[in-house]
């Protein structure tokens, strides 16, 4: 399983982003997906989570503001993120799990200006 994150940037507060993560390799097997972001000094935490069957799990910060997605015939996923404000900054990756085996994405940062 391979996964390449996408879609990172620079934007204002308030603003918006879409973060993609392409899946390629054994994709059949991936059931759960998410997002996890490092913030610099900080341990790596949960964003968001789909399943195949589009069953999500937020982290209460994003709750309202951030949105998974995936297109299973695209094998991508994707997180909406809207609203952002500066303590989201961090660098986010793309997972999934496979028969207990982690897989991450190389990462993509975000970075929001007040």
């Amino acid at each position: 399983v391979q996964l390449q994150a996408s879609g990172g940037g620079l934007v204002q507060a308030g603003g918006s982003l879409r973060l993609s993560c392409a899946a390629s390799g054994s994709i059949f097997r991936l059931n759960v997906m998410g997002w996890y972001r490092q913030a610099p000094g900080k341990q790596r935490e949960l964003v968001a989570t789909i399943t195949s069957t589009e069953s999500t799990v937020y982290a209460d910060s994003v709750k309202g503001r951030f949105t998974i997605s995936r297109d299973n015939v695209k094998n991508t996923m994707y997180l909406q993120m809207n609203s952002l404000k500066p303590e989201v900054t961090a660098v986010y990756y793309c997972w999934s799990v496979v028969d207990s085996d982690d897989y991450w994405g190389q990462g993509t940062q975000v970075t929001v200006s007040s």
